[in-house]
């Protein structure tokens, strides 16, 4: 029988059915010969080295030793805005195309700590800023079943490899989304943790106080694994957080699941609809109850978020001078003065990241600040309230992912607002900094998967995978 978690490659392992070394080369030569562009950088080497240490540590103990190596000879593919040293890190950017860390992020630091094999780093949309993968200076993922789809962004070249069996999970960021929308455009596992929970040490910065790191996988039971490893309290990171995991519940039995009052609204397709009802309904005939909510201002959600996502890319970004970061071409060596030398640096950017960054820049312009950036602070005050208050009444609340299945490519990439509305769901999780999970639950006609959304309160991360590891169950 094929494994089909980490517990399971493990057993292999203790058996002798299945070395490291084997199963690493394996998941290399689909990768290097893949077309789906979901790879950036493959880091054989390296990996072919962590594979020989793994086997190296089975000869010797004769077991996988769980506890202190839990991700033992596991291969990981890594997206390419966390920095690994001595491998290129680009943002799928030109102003980064060659640039080579010296130090690597904390989260993968734990990974490799805890013995899992890097493969290498995934495309995604350059430095996060996009829903479909077609924002990627090195060209877009294409889906790992429907060629001509998009497989979600920006964390898709992440969600693509683990589809696509060319790692066997994968870690990504989510900012406003970033890593539930590829997996349900995908049909894999996506996982926002709270904010705090990982370490961003090593996250190149979108939007600060949105960035969150978290995995990808095949099941459930492999991301919270993933996620155990990674979410440990880190001093290099100043939002890193440590807090007492609440106990987790032992069942669906009378756990209550919010159900927001507009949560199919016009612009979600009848498919998404459908599968999302009655996963819902599965839910409620394994003992959970299902609870109308209101979160009367999450219909602001889309606007607060690309003011304030924007308003933070446009300082983190600037960074990217060809100074202090970032690809300094000849030309800006011969400018006649600043101006024109930032001109000549900073037109490595495409167009999405140039967008945001003078959109950003208007938010906190003198005499607009108080108008834009302020008040959208204000209203995110408002949405996190309305989530508090929603807690207070449910355990979990439960959405679709996506309006939709994911669409073709080049279908709304010149139509930007299109585009972001695509997020409508899964923004509010960000702007709160709660957690949240996709979980695949069905497929339109096309065989698009679809995902549901279960997002929990602060610190409630636990809850969020025990309920999405029971729905997966009665989902197989």
């Amino acid at each position: 029988m094929e494994p089909r978690t980490i517990s399971q490659i493990h057993d292999a392992f203790d058996q002798g059915s299945l070395s490291p070394v084997e199963f690493t080369r394996g998941f290399l030569e689909r990768a290097r010969a893949s077309k789906l562009n979901a790879f950036l950088t493959l880091a054989e080497d390296r990996a072919m080295e962590q594979a020989r240490r793994a086997q190296d540590v089975l000869e010797r103990t004769g077991k996988v030793p769980r506890q202190e190596l839990p991700l033992l000879g596991i291969p990981l593919a890594i997206k390419d805005n966390l920095v690994v040293e001595g491998v290129r890190t680009t943002c799928a950017s030109r102003i980064l195309e060659n640039y080579v860390p010296p130090y690597t992020a904390t989260a993968v630091e734990r990974l490799e700590a805890a013995g899992a094999v890097i493969l290498g780093k995934t495309n995604l949309d350059e430095f996060g800023m996009g829903g479909s993968n077609e924002n990627s200076a090195f060209g877009p993922v294409q889906h790992p079943t429907h060629p001509d789809r998009v497989p979600g962004g920006s964390s898709g070249g992440s969600a693509a490899a683990v589809r696509a069996d060319l790692a066997w999970a994968a870690i990504g960021s989510d900012t406003g989304g970033s890593i539930r929308l590829p997996a349900s455009f995908c049909g894999v596992v996506g996982f926002k943790p709270t904010y705090g929970r990982v370490s961003r040490y090593g996250l190149v910065a979108f939007a600060s106080s949105l960035d969150t790191v978290g995995p990808l996988a095949r099941s459930v039971q492999d991301a919270a694994l993933l996620f155990s490893v990674m979410g440990v309290p880190d001093p290099r990171d100043s939002t890193s957080v440590e807090s007492k995991a609440e106990p987790a519940p032992q069942s669906l039995q009378g756990l209550r699941i919010g159900v927001p009052d507009d949560a199919f609204g016009p612009g979600v397709g009848p498919a998404v609809e459908a599968a999302t009802r009655a996963a819902l309904r599965l839910l409620e005939d394994r003992g959970a109850h299902l609870v109308p909510v209101r979160l009367p201002h999450a219909r602001h959600s889309v606007a607060v978020y690309y003011l304030v996502a924007v308003s933070e890319a446009s300082s983190n970004l600037a960074r990217f001078d060809g100074v202090r970061f970032g690809t300094r071409p000849q030309a800006a060596d011969r400018a006649r003065d600043l101006a024109e030398f930032y001109r000549q640096v900073r037109s490595a950017f495409g167009p999405e990241v140039k967008r945001r960054i003078l959109l950003g820049t208007f938010a906190l312009s003198s005499g607009y600040q108080d108008a834009y950036y302020r008040r959208a602070c204000q209203v995110r005050r408002l949405i996190q309230q309305d989530f508090d208050s929603a807690f207070a009444q449910v355990d979990l609340i439960a959405t679709p992912v996506s309006p939709t299945t994911a669409f073709r490519l080049g279908e709304k990439s010149q139509d930007p607002l299109q585009m972001y509305l695509n997020d409508l769901y899964t923004i509010p999780a960000n702007l709160a900094g709660l957690p949240a999970i996709s979980v695949p639950c069905g497929q339109d006609s096309q065989q698009l998967p679809i995902g549901l959304q279960l997002t929990g309160p602060a610190f409630g991360d636990g809850r969020v995978l025990a309920a999405a590891q029971w729905l997966q169950e009665a989902l197989s």
